[in-house]
């Protein structure tokens, strides 16, 4: 596979303060930054789909699924290579929805699958909608990229605004030589659970819902986080698959947090 045909964007629709903890969990190198008004985006600064099993749609999808599946808010993840392009779209826990271009832009997914993302991102049923049907019908005028950079314009409604450089299609070493100069970009580095784990008990203190993530339904909650998570880490240990291996470690984490915070909460004492 030609590296410089790859790429991989992640898009997150929610502030980079919301989205550095989970981050975190991936334990991969990457690059946070502002991606408009309620949106992030994050730039892998490794390239495992070249040096492991899986190809950068199946990493990508990993990493998505992780990233959502402990949050309230959805993960568009953008990948090309030099065959084909799509987006992979996960929200909490319910099953994902893609789509897929051949390079020439010839659409190779289901139509209904367009609709569920439009659905799932909140957009309009209408006109949002008819604004994603031509990506859905031939054109010999665009091809995979193209077709990328289209969705991104059609959620430029939701207020997603690509930082200057970051463009579906650029190759990963193109994205990474762009990404640490944009305005509010940071690193984001695995740093051991301990800093992670205090990192997201700080940030659900600070949220708006902390006082209430507590009492027998959080604590219900977290557990079902626990139980789901060890079966899906063993799965991708099983699988070698870093991005399912990082949903369950997520998920495992979560549910950790959640009890730790319900009982730092709820002791005598307490925060």
């Amino acid at each position: 596979m030609d590296a410089t045909s790859v790429g991989a964007l992640l898009l997150c629709r929610a502030a980079p303060a919301a989205v550095r903890p989970s981050a975190h969990l991936l334990r991969e190198q990457l690059v946070l930054a502002p991606a408009g008004d309620g949106w992030s985006v994050l730039v892998p600064e490794g390239k495992p789909w070249l040096t492991g099993a899986e190809p950068v749609d199946r990493v990508l999808t990993g990493w998505a699924t992780a990233l959502a599946v402990g949050a309230n808010w959805p993960v568009l993840a953008l990948w090309w290579d030099g065959d084909r392009a799509g987006y992979t779209l996960a929200a909490g826990f319910r099953r994902t929805v893609g789509y897929i271009w051949l390079a020439d832009g010839t659409p190779a997914g289901e139509d209904e699958a367009m609709r569920t993302f439009a659905a799932r991102l909140g957009l309009d049923p209408v006109l949002d909608v008819q604004a994603l049907e031509p990506l859905t019908r031939p054109d010999p005028d665009a091809d995979a990229h193209a077709r990328l950079v289209g969705l991104v314009a059609v959620l430029a409604g939701t207020g997603l605004a690509m930082p200057a450089g970051l463009t579906p299609g650029e190759g990963a070493d193109r994205l990474r030589a762009v990404a640490p100069v944009l305005p509010g970009a940071e690193p984001v580095e695995w740093h051991g659970w301990r800093d992670t784990v205090r990192a997201e008990l700080d940030a659900v203190e600070a949220g708006p819902l902390g006082p209430y993530l507590v009492g027998p339904t959080a604590r219900a909650l977290s557990a079902a986080q626990l139980a789901a998570g060890l079966p899906l880490a063993a799965w991708g240990l099983t699988r070698r698959s870093p991005g399912w291996t990082a949903a369950g470690a997520i998920l495992l984490a979560h549910g950790a947090i959640g009890l730790v915070y319900d009982r730092l909460r709820t002791r005598p004492g307490g925060p």
